[in-house]
């Protein structure tokens, strides 16, 4: 039976370099970094007191007003992402929405730890005025799958709707199982990414206390140096990153721009610890082996790697570790990494860096890498310090995330 192809027809972000995807690439190209001091509650106390933080957000038309003062920012996020992408594949309004079946558009957007504002203000109310001061909508707001639900509800998508989990690999689960569902025949249309929210007092705490992050407080831009050897922890980065993916034919008969082609995606588990990656990378090795097989694709084939490579010291050398176990001349291949300057975005990670990817597809220009002044050893892979122009033979994009997580997605230029 011959497969479903899917497409890309729509994206949509919130990130640091704002909500527009056109903007936020050129951001990137230039090499700019969203990294800064965070201002917007207290940090004195902490060990890292920088992110690249998203800072007097406003969803606009995109919420309804009273819905959008209530819910948590990662709701917020979600929804603004999310119809900036369907708006970008023209199925927003009601005329372009009458000529589809909407029990055939699902949504599956993830987020890694969701409504952490919502919840330590729930906490707070309870601990300091009781059972009855619980807001009513504490629970709706917290859990991870709210996010993708309101989409739907919004847009009345009646297809397959849920959210994964799985720390910062979220993204690229989600974009997988979205896809498996239009390959399987269960739905036409899926919008799919992840989501994250937690550059908040515990949020922050939390990673601190892990001892996770980067403390160079002195030179924040500087802070996020994937593969640099004076990298000391990865910076914290949050917003959405949202894509319509479509099966081809459907998305042929009604006319939509088509961004790209998913190829196939891979899913693994290191099974080794609870925070750090196996340190010879076999699960991401597995993970990546898996992905090009589901694309039918040889290593040689892929020409342009968006890495996970957060800028933690153990992290960014155990998947160049595992990569040199799949590719074997990665002479041949660029690699970058767009956390050097948006951050690490936790659940929204892989949903950002597709947007980055699919843009380096269409534009045929790939983002250079930030803060690269002393490059670890025996790297490889070539490992841009400025704009390069390139064309795009098949990309990869790693997510992996705390728990042993992996997921990698593989997209490509459009041919008929």
């Amino acid at each position: 039976m011959k497969r479903r192809r899917i497409v890309v027809t729509g994206m949509g972000l919130v990130s640091c370099f704002g909500n527009e995807v056109e903007p936020f690439y050129q951001s990137l190209l230039e090499g700019k970094s969203g990294v800064k001091p965070i201002e917007h509650f207290p940090v004195a106390e902490a060990s890292t007191r920088f992110a690249a933080s998203i800072v007097g957000f406003d969803p606009g038309d995109y919420m309804e007003k009273k819905t959008a003062r209530r819910t948590d920012p990662y709701i917020r996020y979600a929804m603004v992402a999310g119809k900036k992408a369907l708006q970008n594949a023209r199925l927003f309004t009601p005329e372009e929405l009458e000529k589809t079946d909407k029990t055939r558009v699902g949504v599956i957007v993830g987020s890694g730890m969701g409504g952490m504002q919502v919840f330590c203000d729930g906490v707070q109310s309870y601990t300091e005025k009781g059972y009855k001061r619980v807001n009513p909508f504490f629970v709706p707001f917290i859990i991870t799958n709210m996010a993708g639900a309101l989409i739907a509800k919004d847009m009345g998508f009646m297809g397959p709707n849920y959210s994964i989990s799985t720390a910062c690999a979220t993204s690229n689960n989600s974009i997988v199982a979205a896809a498996n569902h239009i390959r399987s025949g269960e739905a036409d249309i899926m919008v799919t990414g992840g989501v994250e929210a937690a550059i908040q007092e515990l949020g922050l705490a939390g990673f601190c206390a892990i001892g996770a992050l980067s403390e160079r407080n002195d030179d924040p831009q500087k802070a996020s140096r994937p593969w640099d050897k004076a990298r000391d922890g990865f910076v914290m980065g949050e917003g959405a990153g949202v894509l319509v993916l479509e099966e081809l034919e459907h998305a042929l008969k009604r006319g939509a721009t088509i961004y790209g082609e998913y190829l196939g995606g891979g899913l693994s588990c290191d099974a080794y610890h609870m925070t750090d990656p196996h340190p010879e990378g076999l699960g991401v090795a597995l993970c990546i082996k898996k992905a090009l097989e589901d694309a039918e694709l040889a290593p040689e084939q892929i020409s342009y790697v968006n890495a996970h490579a957060t800028s933690t010291p153990v992290g960014d050398m155990a998947e160049v570790r595992a990569m040199h176990k799949i590719f074997k001349h990665p002479e041949n291949i660029v690699m970058n990494s767009t956390k050097s300057m948006v951050g690490h975005c936790l659940g929204a990670a892989g949903g950002i860096e597709a947007i980055a990817v699919i843009k380096a597809i269409e534009t045929g220009i790939v983002h250079p890498n930030i803060n690269l002044d002393n490059p670890e050893d025996g790297i490889g892979f070539q490992l841009p310090t400025e704009p390069k122009k390139m064309e795009i033979q098949a990309a990869l994009s790693n997510s992996f995330g705390f728990g042993g997580h992996n997921a990698s997605v593989i997209f490509a230029p459009y041919h008929k």
